[in-house]
């Protein structure tokens, strides 16, 4: 019985040639027939079907991704409000390009949105060809650095919406939600928005790195 590497066995089967009583052979007969036979056999592999499930997931978790930094991105970069009331010399109006925090965040899910967008090639090889360790590192690496980005830009603005929502009686600083208090609904909408970026940005690292440990 031979094997092959494609999974093929080959079985082959000589039949004995028949002798008589006397333990002579048999003159003049017949040559043994040769009995060829192939058999197919499938191998599966549990592995690699574990290993395109996760890149999947992957690709998903990715689209969502790209939705949720473009809403964070676009309700942030659309904010402003400006109050009904206003003097000759003032007019009270409040823009998320007043503070250079708001200004990095919405560059920051910006860029984490563009990356996402630029990985899903990555991703569907990924899913076409699961057994590839290289760019799956790859796309762990810089998914690393985009939960530093996601989280500094939503972590620095939260704290800037919590001074704007409640003030700071230390500093003298009056809160401002009370009479901006659409632009502060919109600020809160974003980041939160950013957090689920982040949130999702470590669910992609995860996966990954159990798709690496089932290789």
């Amino acid at each position: 019985m031979d094997s092959d590497r494609s999974g093929v066995l080959t079985e082959v089967s000589v039949q004995e040639p028949k002798a008589n009583p006397r333990g002579k052979a048999v003159a003049g007969a017949a040559p043994p027939p040769v009995v060829i036979s192939t058999k197919a056999t499938t191998t599966s592999n549990p592995k690699g079907g574990w290993r395109r499930g996760f890149a999947i997931f992957d690709l998903v978790l990715r689209l969502c991704g790209i939705a949720v930094a473009l809403a964070a991105t676009a309700i942030m970069g659309t904010t402003q409000q400006t109050l009904p009331f206003f003097t000759q010399f003032f007019q009270f109006q409040a823009q998320y390009n007043d503070l250079p925090t708001f200004t990095f965040f919405v560059i920051a899910n910006a860029i984490a949105s563009g990356y996402l967008v630029l990985s899903l090639p990555f991703s569907i090889i990924c899913i076409v060809r699961p057994h590839l360790r290289g760019l799956r590192i790859l796309l762990i690496i810089l998914d690393t650095l985009m939960i530093g980005l996601a989280m500094a830009a939503a972590a620095s603005a939260a704290t800037i919406a919590d001074l704007a929502q409640n003030g700071n009686s230390n500093a003298n600083w009056a809160p401002i939600c009370q009479q901006f208090d659409d632009f502060c609904q919109s600020i809160t909408e974003a980041v939160q928005s950013s957090f689920a970026v982040a949130v999702i940005f470590i669910l992609l690292v995860v996966f990954s790195s159990l798709a690496l440990r089932r290789n």
